[in-house]
């Protein structure tokens, strides 16, 4: 038979009993060194808790579903061997105090009418006594088993006699919108009229404490002012509020928190996303760990279902707290989280028992069972404090690094790769240029033309001002293109000497250095501070063929050079086939460094295929992704290119690999298509896709980039289909303005709209910048105005 050890640890392992909502009743987000701390971007805190309070919304006193929930939180330890080892006086300390918050347990279970049997209160008392047991070690297995059994008797013993009295309190923290109805729930709780309640305008305008005494159970219930709907213009309003309330519990944090919403009025069009988002930005996401979800209005009309019918109250219910606790996941970044529901009905006129305690629909009175999920709450933090459990579970996005999905790693191992020459010309544009390369040049043969002033230019009428700068643009893109054909000329005829020379010497000499030419010095500026950043740019200018450019980041931690990285691009050709072409970037920040790179080496072979290996490196938290690649073209045709490529992912220990095959055809010099389609599987997944693009360039290619693409892309992956199209566009719309198109729509009726202009012209950058400003001042006004009439009233 296993050991109590032997059982609990491989649990732990498993992650069975490790609680992944962690609820702390004294020690989590309202710890003052917490408070005194900025939490991250992602919104992730720590804190220490033993177990998590199991989620209550279908719990109720008739025990209705007995049925146990694996999936709710259990017990969270560290260090657990450690307690073996010490002395038997500190264990007996820990576990009269145990004892003693055993005999709490039971006697408020008495005074609230509960039984031991109830769902809740079973798992509460079987994680407590299971953390127990985890403290105390194997040997104490009985020793603990007695002080639950005897404690049971005292509790009786005391509660009949009445004496000593129950020394037990707790503070609760009410946070919400306002007209939920806190100040309604609270007069409910303590069956008496303790805040102001109002049904047309807000009741309370500050923060205050309510004390009072239910069942013998001192209770501090912390009031608070109302938050507003979310609009722009309630944003500062709300976050003074939540800072106060954040000032208001440093000094004497609450052990629960209640977050309230009205159940009537959610529907599938509720969105209350930025409003939590708030909440956790001002007290972190550890406030959730503490937080019971409380459903106002609970018996009010059942809305109709697609039958005419009203919907069932359980199901209606269900719906409405699985929508709320989507956005507080949404909110805290953690999809796992779980929080306790809390049905409240505060109407004068709800239902009530023989007892005269209202009872909700579902035949539940919401009174006890709010008090025994705060009391329940509270001696689960105690607990956790007693024991000292200092397992910190971190709330937010999982830190966990997972391999690049399959779609990602396809789509990067379709795109196609070109490899620039040392002198910065693409292969397309060499095969275009190639194409014409026979043609007579136009440019030589123009007539010359006078260049006017600008004087002259203004005393032009329209009509000759048009023809005038046509001329210039036609004579513009003519010279362009004459430059690229000698430039191509004058590299075909350095491979051609070189051949020659190759040939005839058998001697692979030394290259003739680039010659040297001086740069103008720089102006150095009077003084080094930071206000006069000049001098950090100078450097030693070299004769290689690297190209460094800082990476700007204003954002980032230097901010007075304003760059926290570098980019590095270099080409360079190895000898008259082989070609090689290295881009990287680095960046550093305090914590953080990243890398990205992508190296890749051509061979030409003078026959026809061109073969080409690449290395690709990222960086993914503190792991590297290597990626090697490698490809083969083929050249059948003169118009016609045949390629198929192989691709090997790595990462940790798992890998991917790749395989695609892609035909292009080329109609002249202006029409290309492009069909690809490629397959990636790792030992788990597969995922196939492909794609169609054609592309129409303009009719100064390659003078001007103006172009017209249009793709198709398949993508099959986990047995779903996703088909997606893409229109790409880059022309001149005017002399001076360029813009750029771009629009993409999938099956899933996923898309994206980009348009970007670039223009040399001041005065429709100034009209930009102006009309900028201008909605900014608006904003801020409308913002100001609205903030003057709450205010005011």
């Amino acid at each position: 038979m296993k050991s109590i050890r032997d059982w609990i640890f491989p649990q732990l392992v498993s992650k069975s009993l490790v609680s992944s909502r962690p609820l702390s009743g004294s020690d989590s987000f309202f710890n003052e060194e917490l408070l005194d701390e900025e939490f991250d971007d992602q919104g992730s805190a720590r804190t220490a808790s033993l177990v998590a309070l199991p989620d209550a919304s279908h719990i109720s006193n008739n025990n209705q579903d007995n049925q146990h929930n694996p999936s709710l939180q259990q017990v969270s330890v560290e260090d657990s061997y450690g307690f073996l080892h010490r002395s038997d006086k500190r264990d007996m300390d820990q576990l009269a105090k145990i004892e003693d918050l055993y005999v709490k347990i039971f006697r408020l279970l008495q005074r609230l009418g509960q039984s031991q049997d109830n769902l809740l209160v079973a798992k509460v008392l079987y994680r407590i006594n299971l953390a127990t047991l985890i403290r105390a070690g194997e040997l104490d297995l009985k020793r603990v088993n007695l002080v639950s059994n005897r404690a049971k008797t005292v509790a009786a013993e005391q509660e009949a006699a009445g004496l000593p009295e129950l020394d037990f309190s707790f503070r609760i923290l009410v946070l919400g919108k306002t007209g939920v109805g806190k100040s309604a729930t609270i007069n409910s709780i303590y069956d008496q009229v303790k805040t102001m309640t109002d049904a047309f305008q807000p009741a309370t305008d500050r923060i205050q404490e309510v004390v009072g005494m239910v069942n013998g159970i001192k209770i501090t219930v912390i009031d608070t002012p109302g938050l507003l709907p979310y609009s722009s213009s309630n944003v500062r309003r709300n976050k003074k509020i939540l800072l106060s309330v954040k000032r208001f519990i440093k000094k004497s944090p609450p052990d629960i928190v209640l977050y309230f919403e009205r159940l009537d009025v959610i529907n599938m069009s509720y969105s209350n996303f930025p409003l939590l988002k708030l909440i956790t930005e001002v007290f972190g996401t550890a406030i959730w760990f503490n937080t019971i979800l409380v459903m106002t209005h609970s018996s009010s009309a059942l809305p109709e279902g697609p039958n005419g019918y009203p919907v069932r109250y359980e199901s209606y219910v269900t719906q409405c707290t699985n929508l709320v606790q989507h956005h507080i996941h949404q909110a805290a970044s953690d999809s796992g989280l779980e929080i306790p529901v809390l049905l409240v009905e505060n109407h004068p006129q709800c239902k009530k028992d023989v007892t005269g305690e209202k009872v909700l629909p579902n035949g539940q009175v919401w009174k006890s069972q709010c008090l025994l999920l705060c009391v329940c709450t509270k001696v689960l933090g105690d607990v956790n404090k007693l024991l000292n459990f200092q397992d910190s579970i971190e709330l937010g996005p999982v830190p966990t690094i997972r391999l690049p999905s399959l779609p990602h790693l396809l789509s990067s191992l379709l795109r196609r790769r070109s490899i620039s020459s040392s002198n910065g010309m693409d292969d397309e544009i060499g095969e275009s240029l190639l194409l014409d390369i026979e043609e007579e040049d136009e440019y030589d043969q123009l007539p010359p033309i006078r260049i006017l002033t600008k004087s002259q230019f203004e005393r032009l009428t329209n009509s000759q001002r048009k023809d005038y700068l046509d001329e210039l643009d036609y004579r513009e893109i003519l010279y362009l293109k004459k430059q690229l054909k000698e430039e191509f000329k004058k590299r075909m005829e350095n491979r051609l000497s070189k051949e020659e020379n190759l040939a005839n010497d058998n001697n692979y000499g030394q290259q003739v250095p680039p010659e040297t030419i001086m740069l103008p010095d720089m102006a150095v500026p009077p003084s080094f501070d930071s206000d006069c950043p000049v001098h950090r740019y100078r450097c030693v200018v070299t004769g290689d063929q690297w190209l460094v450019r800082p990476v700007l980041d204003p954002q980032g931690m230097d901010h007075d050079v304003g760059f926290d990285g570098i980019n590095l691009e270099t080409a360079v050709e190895i000898n008259r086939n082989v070609l090689a072409s290295v881009t990287g970037q680095v960046s550093k920040d305090k914590q953080n460094f990243n890398i990205q790179m992508e190296s890749a080496a051509a061979f030409a072979d003078p026959r026809g295929p061109t073969y080409c290996v690449g290395l690709d490196v990222q960086s993914s938290g503190r792991d590297m992704i290597y990626t090697v690649h490698s490809n083969t073209k083929l050249r059948s045709l003169k118009h016609n290119t045949a390629d198929c490529g192989l691709s090997f992912t790595t990462f940790e220990k798992k890998y991917c690999v790749g395989a695609k095959i892609e035909d292009t055809i080329a109609v002249g010099k202006r029409l290309k298509f492009v069909v690809n389609a490629g397959r990636m599987w790792s030992p788990a997944l597969v995922a196939h896709g492909g794609s169609f693009e054609a592309t129409l360039r303009g009719s100064e290619y390659p003078a001007r980039n103006d172009n017209v693409s249009l793709t198709m892309t398949i993508l099959s992956f986990n047995k779903e289909m996703v088909l997606g199209a893409g229109l790409r566009s880059e022309f001149q719309l005017s002399r001076s303005l360029r813009v750029s198109f771009n629009a993409d729509l999938n099956s899933r009726k996923m898309g994206q709209v980009c348009i970007k202009t670039s223009s040399s012209e001041h005065l429709q950058i100034a009209l930009v910048a102006a009309f900028t400003m201008f909605r900014a001042i608006v904003r801020r006004m409308a913002n100001e105005s609205s903030m003057e009439a709450l205010e005011g009233g």
